[in-house]
């Protein structure tokens, strides 16, 4: 057995410490200032549009929230815009979008929620052709709520969703209702979160969808740290919570209109490690109030 090998016991066991320490932290700032975010809720009977930029980030943003909205009686769309082919679990790029497929698929299937694959070529596509999907798909659906991703990001990929979004709702006669931003890595901090969402009624499916995404395994093991933290910084009972902030459409597209690379922010998100999971809350905190303003 390998030096590595051997040691990887003692690094759970030192992460799932600091993880400890963390949540101790993180629960400690909701008693000391509450939050004054609305607690999700759903009147039933709602048309809702959820666009992720790669297959496992609608699972990541918004998961436990499209269960609640499903067994509130809403009807959710999932529409993936890339095939996640770049992704580095295997050489073959069209192996990787069809494996990323079939995963988005039992995802889908443990949200209860129709997914429509837009499939576009991860890294390889214009703006415009998004842009014109998507008013195609906000004409049909006309949901009522939308959830996206933002600004407050680092991915380049998930800065051209929100762009084409943005350009795409700008033009649609028919304006969703409500607009929530979700986060992947990347935490909207307490600045931007006015949405909190309880996952304690649905959080076996809700882990079930992310565990579709068996080829991202490394990268959403840091999501459940996330959703622990998030549950303490809002003082829930519960270990798990999903933050959204919802604000008007047009002020979304008004943040998002000017291309990404006109975009100012310097962002972090969170490690593999548990150990400077708090960075992910504190770097960028001056970009995220001129973002509130």
């Amino acid at each position: 057995m390998s030096f590595r090998a051997l040691l990887r016991p003692a690094k759970r066991g030192l992460g799932r410490a600091v993880e400890a320490l963390w949540c101790g932290v993180f629960a400690l700032q909701g008693r000391i200032a509450p939050s004054r975010a609305s607690p999700w809720r759903s009147s039933g009977g709602q048309r809702v549009l959820v666009l992720a930029p790669h297959p496992d980030d609608e699972a990541i943003g918004c998961g436990g929230t499209v269960l609640r909205h499903v067994a509130a009686g809403d009807c959710v769309t999932l529409a993936i815009a890339t095939d996640g082919r770049r992704s580095g679990g295997m050489r073959d790029p069209e192996g990787m979008s069809a494996m990323r497929h079939r995963e988005a698929e039992g995802a889908a299937s443990a949200l209860q929620a129709r997914l429509d694959w837009l499939g576009l070529a991860e890294g390889d596509w214009p703006i415009e052709r998004l842009r014109d999907v998507l008013v195609e798909r906000l004409t049909q659906l006309r949901p009522d709520v939308v959830y996206a991703s933002s600004r407050v990001d680092f991915h380049p990929e998930h800065h051209k969703v929100a762009h084409a979004l943005a350009l795409a709702l700008d033009v649609v006669p028919h304006k969703p209702g409500l607009l929530r931003i979700y986060q992947v890595q990347v935490p909207l901090t307490r600045l931007l979160a006015n949405v909190v969402s309880d996952l304690s009624a649905v959080s076996a499916p809700a882990e079930a969808a992310l565990r579709a995404y068996e080829s991202q395994a490394g990268t959403i093991a840091c999501i459940f740290r996330r959703r622990r933290y998030s549950a303490r910084l809002h003082g829930l009972p519960t270990d798990a919570a999903e933050e959204f902030w919802e604000l008007p459409v047009q002020r979304y597209v008004d943040l998002h209109r000017d291309p990404p690379s006109q975009w100012l922010g310097h962002y972090r998100g969170l490690r593999a490690f548990a150990l400077t999971d708090p960075l992910a809350w504190w770097v960028g905190r001056g970009a995220r109030r001129r973002l509130r303003q």
